[in-house]
């Protein structure tokens, strides 16, 4: 059996891009990202353009429907290594004029030129990271751009011809009262975003803020108030005609992110340090380390993949792949239900029965009479549906849909 041969396949697989370099690492986040590592960043686009490359001849042909440059902040790239990987891209897969290009922006990087150098190296989404439009919670969050900044960048990015611009914004920080991120919403809405992403403020271990929250520096975040913020915005979005199609995602008609659906039931290929698959029947994950990654690609252009037989031996066979996994049913059922359930049409059970031959009911039994009794899950119309208290506490719903 030929590995490339039965790696493809007619079906469409989105593609996600991890940049790792920042510019200073955010009191919050835990993301597989670095600050100081800009002597890196020629190799490192050297070693993804190899990697894209080496994706391409395994999987050539296949319809490629969006790309998702994450990171970390993809938008300190250089606009010429933008341009070297957008032109290997289109090498080696198969992007069309439909296909979504969507790229993380730090509005403190950027400025009209290279917002234009975007547009015209092939990104037509752009996803702005401004979290709050307060200087004070910007700074208490290791931030560093003000919010005036913010607003000029949403601006120029329409000046250089972005029709599709999203806007990160984070609720239940520090301190923060109800009216101060009212405040910042309203200020997004005035925008006039295509797109919004509203997240809960989280204490990650390992962060800035999770040590600031252990010492006494700064104060976890409140639950009832994150849940009022939450519940506030969905309606004034709603009023604001924006439609939720996902838990933390809100857009005008026909604006959704196309790559977030993707998650749902298709099949993504993450190229970069830390950059996680779903493939085949398999899930997998570069190596985290930026120095790591360049120097296991460089092994695994040495080495030769023509002598391997399936599948799990070419991802075996790729240097830069730090563990693989070959996905149970139990894990597919599960990542099937809490992906869709994300989603606010939920999970269609009759496709579900037809996927794995079983029922939800029958796969999870108890533990699906447990939320519903709860509040928390509704079926309605042929599809298992988070209720609005559902959505609060969604985490509650998909700890019982794991396995064992």
């Amino acid at each position: 059996m030929d590995a490339r041969a039965s790696l493809k396949s007619a079906d469409p697989i989105s593609l996600y891009l991890h940049i790792p370099f920042c510019s200073l690492k955010c009191a919050y986040c835990d993301f597989n990202s670095y600050a100081g590592l800009d002597a890196l960043v020629e190799p490192y686009c050297d070693a993804l353009i190899s990697e894209i490359r080496l994706w391409g001849e395994i999987a050539s042909g296949r319809p490629v429907p969006t790309v998702f440059f994450g990171g970390g902040t993809p938008s300190l790239l250089p606009l010429p290594q933008i341009g070297r990987i957008m032109a290997s891209l289109h090498e080696s897969f198969s992007l069309d004029v439909n296909t979504e290009v969507s790229l993380e922006a730090n509005p403190g990087t950027i400025d009209l030129n290279y917002l234009r150098g975007l547009r015209s190296a092939g990104i037509n989404r752009i996803s702005f990271g401004v979290q709050s439009f307060h200087d004070g919670e910007l700074r208490a969050l290791d931030r560093i751009h003000s919010a005036d900044e913010a607003k000029q960048c949403y601006h120029w990015a329409r000046e250089a011809g972005f029709q599709r611009i999203n806007l990160d914004l984070i609720y239940g920080l520090p301190e923060q009262a109800l009216d101060r991120w009212e405040s910042t919403l309203e200020q997004a809405l005035a925008l006039e975003p295509d797109h919004l992403s509203l997240y809960a403020l989280t204490v990650e271990e390992g962060t800035k803020l999770a040590s600031d929250v252990e010492h006494g520096r700064a104060s976890a975040p409140d639950g009832d108030t994150q849940a009022a913020m939450y519940e506030w915005s969905c309606e004034r979005l709603a009023e604001a005609g924006y439609k939720q199609y996902e838990i933390s995602n809100w857009c005008r008609p026909g604006q959704e992110c196309r790559h977030n659906l993707v998650y749902r039931n298709g099949e993504w290929l993450g190229l970069g340090a830390g950059a996680h698959s779903h493939w085949s029947g398999f899930r997998f994950a570069d190596v985290y380390s930026p120095r790591q990654y360049i120097e296991k690609v460089r092994e695994t252009i040495s080495s030769t993949l023509d002598t391997v037989a399936g599948p799990a031996e070419v991802l075996e066979a790729m240097q830069q792949i730090t563990w693989i996994e070959e996905q149970s049913l139990e894990t597919a059922m599960a990542d099937t239900a809490i992906l869709a359930l994300r989603l606010n049409e939920g999970l269609d059970v009759a496709g579900f029965s037809r996927r794995f031959g079983k029922t939800p009911e029958a796969a999870w039994g108890p533990s699906l009479d447990e939320v519903r009794e709860a509040g928390l899950l509704a079926r309605e119309d042929g599809h298992l549906q988070l209720t609005s208290r559902g959505r609060l506490l969604a985490n509650e719903v998909f700890v019982r849909l794991l396995p064992d």
